[in-house]
């Protein structure tokens, strides 16, 4: 499991980038959010941008328009860091356990032969 990046902004995507690029309008914006495309820490970034009702630039890959559109959708969240990091745990249990299921399917599959025996 991936542990939750405290120091988030070391390890960004974007910490190369210069941030007039990040804070656009329009269709500026989608090109500022496709430099937080596989961004190893976008989900804390998100959360920090979330929790910190931060209202300009691209954040986590959302605009601050989809970030408002967010917070109105979800007032009752009162840490969005908590609730990300506790849905990337699951999500990343659920895919442990389905791994897990599908080797024991294949092997049942080939007559109980452990994979690494095959």
């Amino acid at each position: 499991m991936s542990s939750w990046a405290t120091d988030w902004s070391t390890q960004a995507a974007c910490r190369t980038t210069d941030p007039d690029e990040l804070f656009v309008q329009g269709a500026a914006q989608n090109r500022a959010k496709a430099v937080c495309t596989g961004c190893p820490v976008r989900t804390e970034c998100l959360a920090d941008a979330l929790d910190n009702r931060v209202e300009f630039g691209v954040w986590g890959g959302m605009t601050e328009r989809e970030r408002r559109a967010l917070l109105r959708r979800r007032p009752m969240v009162s840490s969005w860091r908590r609730l990300l990091e506790t849905a990337r745990a699951e999500y990343e249990s659920f895919g442990r356990e389905y791994a897990e299921a599908s080797a024991d399917v294949d092997a049942h599959e080939r007559g109980g032969v452990p994979v690494a025996a095959g």
